[in-house]
């Protein structure tokens, strides 16, 4: 077998072959770091951040879309918002809102589930192709010890396709942060080239791919020196598993000063003042990679003139 170049910030698509189950095995290591670094979150954050970024890339690369791809959540616990967007060209960001004072009361009870971090609340898909098209939206309760389990209740109640996720973040030996996920779904009658074999032998086949999915371990999920292809093999080599062309993702946030000079010129004059330090300049910092914009007096009067 060849290995690939890389085993990092990578979405491998793979199919069962025998039992039309399509997959994406996904591989975060770099990227992730530096997403999750540039905000210093606290462990509990960074791993729920870690979940959202890797399912956001595992999601999104099913789909055929031209656009940005966000998952995001909200709640009323500790961790009251997570965001994650995949450009359909690989590009990645994500960030986190949440309370210190309820994130310590949380910890000091134990245990980093979605109910005991996030709260009551709902996730939400969203596919936004542009001005011209139709935006997309998914939407479902937060629903389940974990992200994964409440992505399956979205699929079991909205898409009706049988679909099975696994997610798993952590950190290395040196602190640096890494994800892995696995999704596995079985193919729609209509979208299957050919139907082979019985029913009752294509449902053993799926019962057994997800027997073999939950075999595998956190460690393997995010182990770089396991390379994507070795990992799949090791899974679901007696059923037939194919590979196809492995996907770079990226850590990208798409701030800019000319669209921060667009969004203050938006902005009502009161707004913009209330804005404004004392010396009449305004700094704007993006929520995504934390990058400050600084307008002096004389760009902000600018503005408000034009």
């Amino acid at each position: 077998m060849t290995l690939p170049a890389i085993a990092d910030d990578l979405v491998q698509p793979f199919e069962i072959e025998p039992f039309h189950l399509r997959g994406r095995l996904v591989r975060l290591g770099p990227m992730l770091d530096t997403i999750v670094r540039r905000h210093d979150y606290p462990a509990p954050v960074a791993v729920m951040l870690g979940e959202a970024i890797a399912l956001a890339v595992a999601l999104s690369s099913a789909l055929k879309y031209d656009g940005i791809f966000t998952l995001q959540t909200k709640g009323d616990g500790a961790i009251r918002l997570l965001v994650a967007d995949v450009s359909s060209s690989g590009a990645v960001r994500g960030y986190a809102q949440y309370d210190a004072e309820k994130l310590a009361q949380a910890a000091a009870g134990g245990g980093n589930s979605v109910p005991r971090l996030l709260g009551a609340g709902y996730l939400a898909f969203t596919v936004d192709q542009g001005e011209d098209t139709e935006r997309y939206q998914g939407i479902v309760a937060l629903e389940g010890a974990t992200l994964a389990e409440c992505i399956h209740h979205y699929f079991r109640q909205s898409e009706q396709i049988a679909t099975a996720i696994k997610v798993a973040v952590r950190q290395d030996g040196e602190g640096r942060w890494r994800a892995g996920a696995l999704t596995l779904q079985r193919l729609p009658e209509e979208e299957r080239a050919e139907v082979t074999g019985s029913r009752e032998a294509r449902d053993d086949g799926w019962r057994r791919a997800l027997i073999l999915m939950s075999s595998s371990t956190s460690e393997e999920l995010t182990d770089p020196a396991l390379s994507p292809e070795a990992l799949l093999f090791r899974l679901f080599h007696e059923d037939g598993v194919r590979v196809f062309r492995t996907h770079p993702v990226r850590a990208e946030c798409r701030c800019s000063r000319e669209r921060i000079d667009r969004v203050l010129r938006s902005l009502p004059a009161e707004e913009r003042r209330d804005l404004g330090e004392e010396d009449g300049s305004v700094t704007v910092t993006c929520e995504f990679c934390n990058r400050s914009y600084r307008f002096d007096p004389e760009a902000v009067a600018a503005i408000a003139a034009a």
